[in-house]
């Protein structure tokens, strides 16, 4: 609730500094050039986003870009921080869960007039994803990346427990029974890592078990209903029966360099993991198990440019270039991210031929949006703060989502 209300007085604070913020070019350095700073959280994509930016300034030389690298965990807190003081970076990743804050706080600019008046395409992109980043009819982001779910594996381990490779026709019952073989105790290994994430974990669960994250008014979370309990259930009950390392144990080390180490030999993950575990030749990956029917959660980032931006002229042109085919074929060369610009996606497949990446497009037929709504970022911190309870068996999973579904719910009701 404290951070919450502190998101509230940044954007309050932030719109006080908008009306003395200039919207020209000035403020250039010494040797002439405009210097714009681009905030993002994925070290994983310093590779990629350096190429582009080389690209960019080929293009347009009198363009400085400066890249600013905060970790997820910081990023929004540190922007909130920014917005306060009116130094935001000029161009920034934004996700879904905040977009509809920072829009309506008028801390990011509408970019649809500046995409009409460049004649800009904005169907360029799956229309998922523009609807996704538009608040009250205008777009405020331009897609970059997209990304759903697979069951990343470990095919040595698989080998050596004599356990076949996941496909497309496992279900829940084949994910556990499958963890129990590929467990060794005497190796320390584990056959599944249970991770306490929605995407790419307890939602992909609910969903396949019938539930529901948000009502479709966006009145209520479906937490408390039996599909949900049932699906968070099974989802700790690798950890109870020993078959996943424990919450304090992936917290200690993270469940990926507990995978990618051997630890673990099967785990939930997306294809931002693409660029660590490509040089691994013992990974792959497959598409994720089903429950009563198939579901993956879908998200993608867009790039967005901040309201008090002294350079504005010179961000828009960033921010073209970041959602350009040149740029999406930089990263679907690289297989950082599937990117966003339609007709790019087969080159991300093949960009790691040993790799089963058909997996992440596939779950696209099946997928379901993130939760979208003004407290979604409220509502995911609730849930972080309430669920670790349960990971770590210091409360029931009932007890844990009637709190969460009290916290979630008063948060939806907020006007």
């Amino acid at each position: 609730m404290k951070k919450w209300l502190i998101m509230l007085l940044t954007v309050v604070v932030g719109l006080l500094g908008l009306a003395g913020c200039s919207d020209s070019t000035s403020g250039n350095s010494k040797d002439g050039k405009v210097e714009i700073t681009y905030g993002f959280w994925d070290k994983k994509q310093v590779p990629a986003v350096e190429e582009i930016v080389k690209l960019f300034n080929k293009k347009y030389p009198n363009i400085k870009v400066k890249t600013e690298l905060t970790p997820y965990g910081q990023y929004f807190q540190k922007l909130e921080t920014a917005a306060t003081g009116g130094a935001l970076p000029d161009v920034m990743w934004m996700n879904g869960a905040h977009v509809e804050q920072y829009a309506e706080g008028k801390v990011i600019l509408p970019l649809s007039d500046l995409a009409k008046k460049d004649n800009f395409s904005l169907d360029n992109y799956p229309k998922s994803l523009i609807d996704l980043y538009t608040v009250d009819g205008k777009v405020y982001g331009i897609p970059k990346d997209f990304d759903t779910t697979g069951l990343w594996y470990n095919k040595k381990i698989f080998d050596e427990a004599g356990v076949p490779y996941p496909d497309e026709t496992w279900d829940w019952n084949k994910l556990k029974e499958a963890a129990k073989k590929l467990t060794n105790k005497d190796k320390g290994i584990w056959g599944y890592g249970a991770l306490m994430g929605n995407q790419g974990g307890y939602y992909d669960f609910i969903w396949q078990n019938g539930g529901y994250i948000i009502s479709d008014d966006g009145k209520s979370v479906g937490f408390d209903r039996p599909e949900a309990i049932e699906a968070l259930k099974y989802n700790i009950s690798f950890i109870k029966e020993g078959l996943s390392p424990t919450q304090a144990k992936m917290t200690e080390t993270a469940a990926s360099e507990l995978f990618s180490s051997g630890k673990i030999a099967m785990m939930f993950d997306g294809p931002w993991m693409v660029p660590e575990y490509k040089n691994n030749p013992d990974l792959n990956v497959a598409v994720v198990p089903k429950g009563k029917q198939r579901a993956v959660a879908i998200h993608g980032l867009s790039n967005v440019i901040a309201a008090n931006t002294e350079h504005k002229d010179a961000a828009w042109k960033f921010v073209q270039f970041l959602s350009s085919k040149e740029a999406a074929e930089v990263y679907a060369k690289t297989g950082t991210v599937i990117p966003a610009y339609n007709g790019t996606q087969d080159a991300w497949m093949q960009s790691v031929p040993t790799l089963n990446l058909k997996a992440f497009i596939d779950g696209v037929e099946y997928s379901v949006p993130l939760p979208s709504v003004k407290s979604t970022g409220e509502i995911w911190q609730y849930e972080t703060d309430v669920l670790k309870k349960a990971w770590s068996e210091e409360e029931s999973i009932e007890d844990a989502v009637k709190e969460l579904t009290k916290k979630a719910n008063e948060a939806l009701s907020k006007k």
